[in-house]
C-alpha cells in the first residue's frame, strides 16, 4: 500500500491539492492508496498510530508545502517539523520515506540530507511515486524513476526532474475531504497548467515547476472544476503561478467554463501578470465566474521593474485596474518592496502611483526572499561575501545558506524600512502594510499587521463566521477597504 501523509497544518487550512492529485494518480494506476491527513486530525500523533498499527506501507510520502512562510519578519521555517515527522514514521514503519510537494522541489536535495528520508520527488508526484513505487518491488533501477532525488553508496543522485511535457492529473478530486477544507479554509484550489516561462528574477517556481508552460486541457479544468462543486465546493482559487501566461490558454479555460455555464455556479479567483491582460480576456473571465484577480505588480517604478525583470510597467498596472472596474472583477496588486537598488524614493513613487489607480487593495510586503538558483541568489552572490552583506536579513546564526529563510531589504531604506513604508502608506486602508521591525535577537514582530496567512486568527475567525474567497478579498472586506 501507498500512504500518503499531509503535514501542512498552517492555519487557515489549505486543502493539499498536490496530495490530492498524486493519491488519483496513484489510484488510476491501480496501486491501493491511504491518505492519512494530519491537518484534519484533533491529534496528529495518534492519527499516525492508529494508522500504521492497523495496515501495512510499501512506500509512505510525506507531502512538503511550504519550505518556510516567505515573510520577514517572521522568517517561520518549516524545516524542521518535516523532519521530526521523519524520524515519527520511521518509529511507525519500516517503510522507505519519499518527500514530495511544492516546497521539497525547491530545496529537494537539501531537504534530504536534512531530514534523512530516503528519497525527494522533484516535479510532478504523479508521475514520479507509481514509477518508484514499480521499481521498489521489481529491479530497483531508481535511475528510471523521473525526479528522484536518492543517497546511492555516500553520494546523492539526482535524475532530471518529472515535469512532463502536459500536466496530466486526475479530475475527480476525491482521495481528500475538500468539503472540510472548504468550511475551513474558505476556498478550493485548481491547477490549469503548471510551469512558467518567466525570467522573473526573484521567482522559485521555474526551480519546482518547470521553465515551461504545461497546459492541462480545458476540458479536464472544468471537469475539476463540476468534481468539486459537486462536493459542495464553490469557491475556488486557481493555484497557477500566473493564470494569463500564456493567454490563449487562459482564454480558452475560460471560454470552456462559461460553455458548461460554470460561471454562474461557481466564483473563482486568480493570480495574474499584469501583461497579457485585455479587455476580451478580461470579459471572459467575468463570464466564467472569476470574481478577484492578484496581479504581480513587484512595484509602480519602471527602474526596479527593470531590476525584477518584470515585463510590465507602470501603466500596464493602471490599464490592469480599469478593465477589472470595468468588469466588476475585485483586483489586488502585490508590491515586492527592498529589492536591489530601491531608494525611499522608488517606494514613494509605487505606493503614490498605486494610491492614483485605485485597486480594491494592495500587499506592501517588504523583503524578497532569496532563492538558490534564481536570479535573486545571483545578484545578492555579487555584491560580495554575504555574511557581510548589509541588505540581508535573517533569523540563524553562522554562514549564509539560502536553504533557510533569508531575506534582502536594500540598506537605502534605512534602520526602520517598514515604518518608511507605512509612513507613504498615511494610513490608507486600501494597503496591507508590512509587519514592524524588531531589534537583533528579539522576538519576530507581528505579523498578522499586514496580510501574512500563516497562523491568521483573524482570518481564521472570519471564515469560521462563512467568510468565503482569497484571503486578501475576505481581509480586505473586514478592514473596510
Amino acid at each position: 500500500m501507498l500512504v500518503l501523509v499531509n503535514t501542512n497544518r498552517m492555519q487557515p487550512l489549505v486543502g493539499p491539492i498536490g496530495l490530492d492529485y498524486v493519491a488519483g494518480a496513484a489510484r488510476r494506476a491501480g496501486i491501493e492508496t491511504a491518505v492519512v491527513d494530519l491537518a484534519l486530525a484533533a491529534d496528529p500523533a495518534a492519527a499516525l498510530r492508529e494508522h500504521f498499527a492497523r495496515q501495512d506501507a510499501r512506500l509512505v510520502g510525506i507531502s512538503f508545502r511550504n519550505a518556510d512562510d516567505c515573510f520577514w519578519p517572521s522568517a517561520r521555517w518549516f524545516a524542521p517539523d518535516l523532519a521530526q515527522m521523519v524520524r515519527t514514521v520511521r518509529g511507525l514503519t519500516d517503510a522507505p520515506v519519499v518527500l514530495g510537494g511544492i516546497g521539497l522541489s525547491i530545496f529537494a536535495a537539501e531537504l534530504l540530507a536534512y531530514t534523512g528520508a530516503d528519497s525527494a520527488v522533484r516535479g510532478d508526484g504523479e508521475r514520479a511515486v507509481p514509477a518508484l513505487l514499480a521499481e521498489l518491488g521489481g529491479r530497483r533501477r531508481l535511475e528510471r524513476v523521473p525526479g528522484l532525488v536518492w543517497r546511492e553508496g555516500g553520494a546523492v543522485r539526482r535524475n532530471p526532474p518529472a515535469w512532463g511535457e502536459t500536466a496530466d492529473v486526475p479530475t475527480a478530486r476525491d482521495a481528500v475531504d475538500n468539503a472540510a477544507y472548504f468550511r475551513l479554509g474558505g476556498q478550493g484550489g485548481v491547477e490549469t497548467k503548471r510551469g512558467c516561462p518567466r525570467r522573473c528574477l526573484y521567482c522559485a517556481d521555474p526551480l519546482a515547476k518547470g521553465a515551461a508552460s504545461r497546459l492541462r486541457p480545458a476540458a479536464d479544468v472544468a471537469d475539476e472544476f463540476a468534481s468539486l462543486l459537486g462536493q459542495g465546493v464553490d469557491v475556488l482559487h486557481l493555484c497557477d503561478a500566473e493564470f494569463n501566461v500564456p493567454r490563449d490558454h487562459a482564454l480558452a479555460v475560460c471560454e470552456e467554463l462559461a460553455r458548461r455555464s460554470l460561471g454562474e455556479r461557481v466564483r473563482w479567483y486568480a493570480y495574474l501578470a499584469a501583461t497579457p491582460f485585455d479587455a476580451p480576456l478580461a470579459a471572459a473571465m467575468r463570464r466564467a465566474g472569476c470574481v478577484g484577480i492578484n496581479f504581480t505588480g513587484d512595484s509602480a517604478s519602471d527602474a526596479m521593474l527593470a531590476t525584477y525583470r518584470q515585463p510590465h510597467r507602470r501603466d500596464d498596472l493602471a490599464a490592469a485596474v480599469r478593465l477589472c472596474r470595468q468588469n466588476g472583477i475585485a483586483v489586488m496588486i502585490d508590491l515586492l518592496l527592498g529589492g536591489p537598488g530601491e531608494t525611499p524614493d522608488t517606494v514613494r513613487e509605487t505606493i503614490a502611483f498605486v494610491k492614483h489607480i485605485g485597486p480594491d487593495c494592495a500587499g506592501a510586503a517588504l523583503g524578497v526572499r532569496v532563492y538558490p538558483g534564481t536570479g535573486m541568489a545571483e545578484a545578492v552572490l555579487a555584491e560580495g561575501p554575504p555574511e557581510s552583506n548589509p541588505n540581508l536579513r535573517r533569523r540563524y546564526e553562522g554562514p549564509v545558506e539560502f536553504f533557510r529563510p533569508t531575506f534582502y531589504i536594500a540598506r537605502a531604506l534605512g534602520d526602520r524600512p517598514a515604518e518608511l513604508v507605512s509612513d507613504f502608506v498615511g494610513g490608507d486602508k486600501r494597503f496591507f502594510e508590512p509587519a514592524p521591525e524588531v531589534d537583533a535577537g528579539a522576538a519576530p514582530g507581528d505579523a498578522s499587521v499586514g496580510y501574512n496567512y500563516n497562523d491568521n486568527a483573524p482570518l481564521v475567525e472570519a471564515i469560521a463566521a462563512g467568510a468565503r474567497g482569497a484571503y486578501w478579498d475576505i481581509l480586505r472586506r473586514m478592514r473596510g477597504a
